[in-house]
């Protein structure tokens, strides 16, 4: 077969059969508008009421902006996929879908570990809290994420683009994942796909470090405490948090726990889409449901007079 630099590429998506095309479209398209519009709300509600203004909110308004902005990367392309039956894309398209994606996906797992970071020192040093998260700390935390997603994703772009590529392939995925990129390539990949692994697991494992560490000095401090309503009421305050760590990690660990050159299967294929649209689009609603203050604010913007609780 021939190679070249900067081919056309084929997502081929989810499944071959055309009569499943339209169930899978009304599927991605229900949880993308979900998504959109349960980020939108929760970064509405956080914006427009001033109690919200501290740092467990600002790190949340940050995580609803990159699930607003991830759900965006893939969805908006399977769907045409589905809806065309036209999957072809472009090289440059496609190294552009794999860095918006890498970007997104590391900011989410930088974010879970600062939003970790910010629970320890509410619970395990109330008193030195104001001091600790200042406004300009939680901006810098925020901006150091923001700074090392960006080097990260485009040295994947950049190492990615050193490939060359058998020509009129399909890539057997609803996007550009590397993994499924570095099966096509008809260079070698050894040295590309260690970098890329080696990255990944030193990114993945610090923010994994850092979430368990926090996790495990509140523990400690909760379980100090002599009444059994002040270890509810501390807890309380991190149940949504874990929640959305162990849905986030879980779908990771299916999705990339093996070499990604590879072959892929169908399952690991579902686990892509609990990844990639079904996390984003529950995190919001994980986080509203179980938060009285999120929920106030939704219901004032919502003139909702009706209790939720």
């Amino acid at each position: 077969m021939n190679c070249s630099q900067a081919p056309d590429f084929i997502l081929l998506g989810l499944s071959s059969d055309p009569e499943k095309w339209q169930l899978f479209f009304s599927i991605f398209l229900a949880f993308y508008l979900l998504g959109l519009s349960g980020n939108l709300l929760l970064l509405l509600a956080i914006g427009a009421d001033i109690h919200l203004h501290t740092p467990m909110y600002f790190f949340l308004s940050q995580l609803s902006l990159v699930d607003l902005c991830f759900i965006t990367t893939t969805a908006p392309k399977i769907l045409q996929t589905l809806w065309t039956g036209d999957g072809s894309i472009s090289f440059s398209g496609c190294l552009t879908q794999f860095y918006f994606f890498a970007l997104f996906a590391d900011m989410d797992n930088l974010l879970l570990a600062v939003m970790a970071i910010d629970r320890y020192a509410a619970i395990c040093h109330p008193l030195l809290y104001p001091l600790l998260m200042t406004p300009c700390r939680c901006e810098l935390l925020a901006c150091g994420s923001w700074g090392l997603a960006h080097c990260v994703s485009l040295i994947y772009a950049l190492l990615l683009s050193q490939l060359y590529f058998h020509t009129n392939e399909g890539i057997p995925h609803f996007f550009c994942d590397f993994g499924p990129l570095l099966l096509l390539s008809c260079s070698d990949t050894h040295l590309t796909e260690s970098l890329m692994m080696g990255l990944s697991a030193v990114l993945g494992i610090s923010a994994l470090f850092c979430i368990v560490s926090s996790y495990a000095s509140i523990f400690h401090a909760v379980f100090r405490v002599p009444s059994a309503q002040g270890k509810r009421k501390a807890l309380a305050t991190c149940s949504s948090h874990l929640s959305v760590v162990l849905l986030f990690y879980s779908t990771v660990f299916a999705t990339y726990l093996k070499p990604p050159s590879t072959s892929h299967s169908s399952g690991e294929v579902v686990a892509a889409v609990l990844y990639t649209l079904v996390t984003p689009t529950l995190n919001p609603f994980i986080y509203s449901l179980r938060n009285r203050d999120v929920k106030s604010s939704l219901r004032k913007i919502l003139n909702i007079e009706k209790s939720w609780d």
